[in-house]
């Protein structure tokens, strides 16, 4: 059974910056290409960023790009999401997700795995 656990979510001033956390266990983690989602309250949960199993692909959302950084260590079987400039509307639960298909995506749809989330916080 694979499991994903965040951490490092936080209360944090408009400008300031984030480091996410997600250990993977239970299988290696270069099996898998890897995402983050964030789910604001009210709304439904949408994409963030993701990286191939390789970490030589990455995409992002519109609204965090050249803001947030998405990496991975497969040695540490953890994945990253360093958040900078941080903007109010950045305030969400943050997920980790990951797939075993092959390439990586923005759709929710492909992902199997799931972590519990971690909530970001972000004051004007």
């Amino acid at each position: 059974q694979v499991q994903l656990v965040e951490s490092g979510g936080g209360l944090v001033q408009a400008g300031g910056s984030l480091r996410l956390s997600c250990a993977v266990s239970g299988r290696t983690l270069s099996s898998y290409a890897l995402a983050w989602f964030r789910q604001a309250p009210q709304k439904a949960r949408d994409f963030v960023a993701a990286i191939s199993w390789s970490g030589g692909m990455t995409h992002y959302a519109d609204s965090v790009k050249g803001r947030f950084t998405i990496s991975r260590d497969n040695a540490e079987n953890t994945l990253f999401l360093q958040m900078n400039t941080l903007k109010p509307e950045d305030t969400a639960v943050y997920y980790c997700a990951a797939t075993l298909r092959a390439g990586i995506s923005n759709s929710e749809a492909i992902y199997d795995y799931w972590g519990q989330g971690t909530q970001v916080t972000v004051s004007s």
